[in-house]
């Protein structure tokens, strides 16, 4: 959908120009210079999108954001499956659950108490538990090499992976709250206190590795509904088909 618009390109483009995730994130615009020095005199290189790339109907940003927060809980759920299928670490309870770093921030519970709450304010719950997971998916992929799993080559790509659409939608969803207003800019502070060592002995490491990536799973569960839901909204169908 996104990829087949005829968008107007971004004018003096330099074709070699170095691919950035907000370059990923809109396939049609990349920055202007291929001198990254450059880059560095500016906060991001989101100033040149949102200068740029204005003709981009917001839905077609929010069809691209879903795909990408699609991508990401795909793979966290992959990789909870995986864990669980080949060891004995099991689904946390909900009492532990509830000790998740981003557990403080109050999201609503079913689509239901979703379809209720304004753009602006899902836009910012979807950013602030997006960034909340920033330092821990560094903690995970710096963990593996430690972890007793015969699978931990693919949950090391899969890590990065998952870091890689991380970046990119946390760029993408920065323009398109800057889109959206100020209330859509509002980032909760989330801190990871859990320190970067999951634990000394083996089964300890693997009980955290697993309790963090079923957190990750339920908040990325959470950023690709609250995402789905804006871009049923800007296409504006019914409450029922979202």
């Amino acid at each position: 959908m996104y990829g087949s618009l005829d968008v107007p390109r971004c004018s003096n483009v330099d074709a070699t120009a170095h691919k950035s995730p907000v370059a990923t994130f809109f396939p049609h615009c990349i920055p202007f210079s291929s001198n990254l020095s450059d880059l560095t005199l500016f906060p991001a290189p989101v100033v040149y999108m949102v200068a740029m790339c204005r003709a981009i109907p917001i839905g077609n940003l929010l069809d691209r954001a879903s795909q990408h927060s699609d991508k990401l809980h795909s793979l966290s759920t992959m990789l909870s499956t995986m864990l669980a299928q080949d060891t004995d670490a099991s689904y946390p309870t909900l009492s532990r659950m509830k000790m998740c770093h981003t557990s403080s921030l109050q999201t609503p519970n079913d689509k239901q108490q979703t379809l209720q709450v304004s753009e602006p304010e899902l836009m910012s719950l979807a950013r602030s538990l997006l960034q909340a997971w920033t330092d821990p998916l560094l903690v995970l992929s710096s963990s593996v090499n430690g972890l007793s799993h015969p699978a931990q080559s693919s949950i090391s790509n899969q890590l990065q992976q998952m870091q890689e659409h991380s970046r990119t939608l946390e760029d993408g969803l920065n323009i398109l709250s800057g889109r959206m207003g100020s209330p859509a800019q509002a980032i909760f502070s989330l801190p990871y206190r859990g320190g970067t060592d999951l634990g000394h002995d083996k089964i300890t490491k693997l009980i955290n590795f697993n309790f963090l990536l079923s957190c990750l799973r339920r908040d990325t569960h959470k950023i690709d509904s609250f995402l789905k839901v804006l871009r049923c909204r800007a296409d504006k169908r019914q409450p029922e088909l979202c």
